[in-house]
């Protein structure tokens, strides 16, 4: 914040000495053009004098043309000639225009300059800030698995138990192990999507088994949690897709989801499909803490958690939802998120292109 702070005062001093200087310039060259506009024609009402001199002298007024050509004759006159005093014009209005449009190009130059390091300052100062908003996150949600872990072994050290409590202690420590694991992965696998290095295939997935196996491997935490879980993806509804990307999006959809419905006691989580439009949606609906309806976008992003932390243990690093849209980006599909308000539950949509159907 310094850092922006001192160079948003450094930008506004360049720029106010940039102006006045350029002011200046202007201002310098428009004089000196009028003085020499003004000179020019004091040397020019000299040679009309001349002239006047030489024709009242008797002076043949072919000669005094020879003489002065930039001098009118008539009638026994001498006059400037009115071109010679258009040119003068001219020349001094283009040397103040050709100032002006230089001092113009030169302030806008300036300018797209310092909003291009403004900008970048302020993604700097964004990045900064999720970082150290994520350094905490990251700090806090691993601090619980590791206080459960230190509690698990502390009680195992120092006391005897029995088969079934040490089981039990066993599991817990299982559990924050694969918690533990699971953060890291995230971590790990959106620093992979963000910077592309990621090898997807692109082959038919059937979405009933992709749905139905990491469904299984969730109905033990729903049952404990007070969570109904339910798919209903109709048989041979597939799309073209890396499996190991679908297996990933669906996982943490699932858990976005599950832990959007613990945080209010229990409720239902239900996935179905259809294809519509050239497209196969697969939807997943839960009745959990929801969001307003202008946050829809926002959940995606990086490090984004509309609900950080309170007292539940689900909330992770803000990175699984990021997870799903890059994959579905990466996979030729998209993602949106929906919701009529808090309270009132969530529907996540993703689309892919219906794969191309086999001639009979």
């Amino acid at each position: 914040m310094k850092t922006t702070r001192v160079f948003q005062i450094t930008a506004l001093l360049l720029v106010i000495v940039s102006v006045i200087q350029v002011g200046w310039w202007v201002y310098d060259q428009h004089a000196y053009s009028t003085q020499q506009l003004r000179d020019a024609r004091v040397s020019y009402a000299r040679e009309v004098a001349a002239a006047q001199a030489l024709l009242d002298a008797g002076t043949p007024v072919a000669r005094v043309h020879e003489l002065l050509p930039d001098v009118t004759l008539t009638d026994g006159r001498a006059a400037l000639a009115g071109a010679v005093d258009a040119v003068l014009v001219e020349e001094r209005n283009r040397r103040i225009n050709q100032y002006a449009w230089e001092s113009g190009f030169f302030l806008l130059a300036l300018a797209l300059c310092v909003g291009v390091i403004w900008r970048a300052l302020r993604a700097e100062t964004k990045v900064l800030q999720e970082q150290d908003s994520f350094l905490a996150l990251v700090s806090h949600q691993f601090k619980t698995p590791l206080a459960s872990l230190q509690l698990s072994l502390e009680t195992m050290a120092k006391r005897q138990l029995s088969a079934e409590q040490s089981r039990t202690l066993i599991d817990r420590m299982l559990a924050d192990l694969m918690r533990m694991e699971s953060m890291v992965s995230r971590i790990l696998d959106s620093v992979r999507l963000e910077r592309g290095r990621v090898d997807l295939k692109s082959e038919p997935v059937e979405l009933a088994a992709a749905v139905g196996r990491v469904v299984m491997q969730f109905e033990e935490r729903a049952r404990q949690e007070h969570i109904t879980l339910s798919a209903e993806v109709p048989r041979g509804l597939t799309v073209v897709a890396d499996p190991l990307a679908v297996d990933v999006i669906v996982r943490n959809l699932l858990e976005n989801a599950l832990a959007a419905v613990a945080a209010v006691s229990g409720g239902s989580v239900k996935f179905s499909a259809r294809e519509a439009n050239g497209e196969v949606e697969l939807c997943v609906r839960d009745s959990g803490v929801g969001f307003r309806t202008d946050e829809g976008a926002r959940l995606f992003k990086k490090f984004s958690r509309l609900h950080p932390g309170g007292g539940s243990s689900h909330y992770g690093t803000g990175l699984g939802l990021f997870i799903v849209r890059r994959l579905m980006q990466l996979t030729g599909g998209r993602v949106s998120a929906h919701s009529v308000g808090v309270g009132q539950g969530a529907l996540f949509v993703l689309s892919w292109p219906a794969p191309p159907r086999q001639p009979v």
